[in-house]
């Protein structure tokens, strides 16, 4: 088994009406339970406005805050699963799926493998 992020971005602005939001939140929660069924979970989270984020860069001897996010964009992490597959196959079908249920993109990465030590 090969540990993946199931990153999903959403767009900048406020929440969804609230009729589709619980639709969504439903849909999710059943398809989290495939993947724990499935014996891949390992952790879910959705994260605050990316306009609350606070970066922080080195300028020279100096470390510095940034309020917002890393980058300008119209779209921002907003959620990501941390999860266990078999193969990448497993894992893409995985992103595919939370795409389908979201309507938004998911990005599936794989974890680097750690050198034995």
């Amino acid at each position: 088994m090969s540990h993946f992020m199931l990153s999903m971005y959403q767009p900048d602005g406020g929440k969804p009406p609230p009729e589709f939001l619980e639709k969504v939140m439903t849909d999710l929660s059943v398809f989290n339970k495939q993947i724990s069924d499935a014996g891949g979970w390992v952790y879910t989270g959705g994260l605050d406005d990316a306009g609350n984020a606070t970066v922080f860069r080195l300028a020279g001897d100096e470390v510095i805050s940034t309020e917002g996010p890393y980058t300008a964009g119209t779209e921002h992490l907003g959620g990501f699963w941390i999860v266990d597959a078999p193969d990448i196959d497993t894992a893409l079908g995985w992103g595919r799926q939370a795409t389908a249920l979201t309507g938004l993109p998911t990005e599936v990465r794989a974890f680097r493998e750690e050198p034995d030590s």
